[in-house]
């Protein structure tokens, strides 16, 4: 019972990835749970939304909302040579290599997959014009760039990065390679030209074929295993043999021996094995044309030669048209199931083998349907005290119209063949007990294997994610520099201001402390302003009776205007006798403070002293 929110809020999160795929055609169903919650949750937080479905309601009325959604979900961080140390390996140890492999003047193609804002693909650019030369370079080396986000694609075909973000890149080359454009710097136009940007989703879209190099650089990490291999299968096809696979530092192929061999798996650098390519095409079926010397042979030569190939085939093989008739049996099937050649023309369903050992009349029905080849593999067929064992291939043969034409049936014995693995069955149940306890031992190795491998990817994404919080941290304690100079500046002027103030002027908050007591102030009644900021000013001693100024402050207050002059009794810093004139204004800019300005009244300056 107490798990059952989380169920909810798990389907509530698959529906919002749907209607993402739906709506914008962003397919995220592969992207690993874990680290897309928490970016979506992150998403909904600067929204102030906390149920999926109602963030779903927020993006169907609101198209902006979907671009600050996906660039909360791509997190684009990348830089000209990311990680020197692997580039380095890739300059000295990969690309000769790849070079020497490759005729003088072939052409050299390079994909960089999830390229982000194009700093990858320019680095491959950078790098292949410093192994090859400028010349040879713009003539041979063709590089794609392809990334789902199609904002970080603007700004990689604009070609013009800060100077924080070369800051990676050797003087030398950053002056050879990039040309200044006001506060910009601009990747040189000719190898521009050579780097084609394109938008490509890896999980879906078909791969760039004939690869030399690809690179394909903390990518991976955001997937789940499932599409990740499907992306890895993309990958082989799309490599030619001896071709290399660049991976990022969190990234590894484990479990793909057969097809990749490891370059240096420090570096996560692969290169493609020699042999089959990832996946296997159909050719489309060939038709026959019609006229010609085919139709000047008799029909007899025809069904002649056709019965000499079926004969000569090493399986026994069943044909049946598409009314269920048996049109041909070769010598092999005649003698393995009891048939004769006056089978021929009968009913495929009056014979035994259409339904024993197996069922084939449905089988047949099924492929002539769909027209699609169908296996059945180890079947048990009994003859007296033996056992034997086929594997049997039901086939559609189209004609040259294309419509269904006839069914064959061939039937492979692995009788020996499942005679030794029984053996071999028998053999390893003798050290079961020694193979589970390595087993359970080896299975645990894989699981924390996993365990680390998961936790290396999740922190590795962590990573980004505080590398562009911190990025932001850095933007906005720039900001606030520039604010706090801007206030430093600001205090100092209003303290010259204050100082240079002949009159005593204090500042009075709320609660009548004191915020401010000018050089006047000080000379005037001999109180520095450490002695008085922050206390009560009606409990100062000092020579001014500030009882008296109750009343002049509760006029001030309750007009909200400033008060005529008012002269009032004193005694100086030096204990002489004045009259003090005292103006007092409201300080709206303090919540209901006021502004006194003390002034010693000309009289008593006259007044001789004694």
């Amino acid at each position: 019972m107490g798990e059952a929110p989380d169920a909810e809020t798990d389907e509530e999160l698959e529906a919002l990835l749907c209607f993402l795929r739906d709506a914008r055609g962003f397919d995220f169903t592969g992207y690993k749970r874990s680290s897309l919650g928490r970016r979506i949750r992150k998403r909904m937080t600067d929204v102030d939304i906390e149920a999926y479905a109602d963030y779903r309601d927020l993006l169907e009325t609101d198209a902006d909302e979907f671009g600050a959604l996906f660039n909360t979900i791509l997190i684009n961080v990348t830089s000209i040579f990311r990680d020197p140390e692997a580039w380095t390996f890739l300059q000295r140890e990969v690309v000769p290599e790849l070079l020497a492999g490759l005729g003088p003047e072939e052409e050299i193609r390079v994909w960089s997959a999830g390229c982000s804002s194009g700093e990858e693909a320019y680095s491959l650019a950078i790098m292949f014009a410093e192994a090859l030369g400028i010349e040879e370079c713009l003539s041979r080396v063709k590089i794609y760039g392809t990334d789902v986000d199609e904002e970080a694609l603007r700004e990689a075909r604009s070609a013009l990065y800060s100077a924080k973000a070369l800051e990676a890149l050797p003087g030398e080359l950053r002056e050879k390679y990039f040309e200044q454009n006001g506060a910009q710097f601009g990747f040189r136009p000719d190898l521009r030209r050579r780097v084609i940007f394109g938008r490509h989703d890896v999980t879906r879209d078909a791969p760039i074929s004939r690869l030399d190099l690809l690179v394909c650089r903390n990518t991976l990490m955001y997937f789940n295993v499932e599409a990740q291999a499907q992306i890895v299968d993309r990958f082989h096809f799309a490599l030619r043999e001896r071709g290399f696979l660049f991976l990022g530092k969190a990234e590894m192929l484990l479990n793909d021996a057969e097809r990749f061999e490891v370059v240096s798996m420090r570096q996560r650098v692969f290169r493609r094995r020699p042999g089959e390519s990832g996946p296997r095409f159909q050719p489309a079926p060939l038709k026959i044309r019609a006229g010609g010397s085919m139709e000047q042979r008799s029909v007899a030569r025809h069904r002649q030669l056709r019965d000499l190939m079926l004969d000569a085939l090493p399986l026994p093989a069943i044909a049946v048209d598409v009314d269920g008739a048996v049109v041909l049996i070769n010598s092999h099937a005649r003698v393995q199931f009891g048939l004769t050649t006056n089978d021929c023309g009968r009913l495929f369903q009056d014979l035994e083998i259409s339904y024993r050992p197996v069922e084939l009349r449905s089988l047949i029905e099924q492929v002539t349907h769909e027209r699609r080849t169908l296996r059945v593999n180890r079947v048990e067929r009994r003859v007296g005290e033996e056992i034997q064992y086929y594997d049997i291939v039901i086939q559609p043969l189209s004609g040259a119209d294309g419509l269904p034409a006839a069914t064959i049936i061939t039937f492979t014995d692995v009788t020996v063949t499942t005679q030794l693995r029984a053996e071999i069955k028998r053999v390893r149940e003798d050290l079961e007990t020694a193979y589970e306890e390595l087993q359970s031992t080896n299975e645990e190795l894989e699981t924390t294997n996993e365990e680390l491998q998961s936790t290396n990817e999740e922190l590795e994404t962590t990573n980004e994610e505080l590398q562009s919080g911190n990025e932001e941290l850095e933007t906005m304690n720039e900001e606030m520099s520039i604010r706090t100079e801007e206030l430093d500046e600001a205090r100092a002027f209003l303290e010259g201001v204050m100082s240079s103030v002949a009159a005593g002027v204090v500042v009075l908050d709320a609660d009548m402390k004191v915020r401010s007591w000018n050089r006047g102030a000080v000379e005037l009644w001999g109180l520095r302003a450490d002695e008085v900021l922050g206390e009560a000013f009606f409990a100062l001693d000092f020579g001014l009776p500030t009882d008296d100024l109750r009343p002049i402050i509760q006029k001030c207050l309750e007009s909200g205007k400033r008060t005529e002059q008012v002269g009032v009794s004193a005694v100086s810093r030096i204990g002489r006798p004045i009259v003090c004139n005292v103006v007092c204004s409201p300080f709206d800019g303090h919540k209901g403070g006021v502004v006194f300005l003390m002034e010693e009244a000309r009289e008593s300056l006259e007044q001789p002293e004694g």
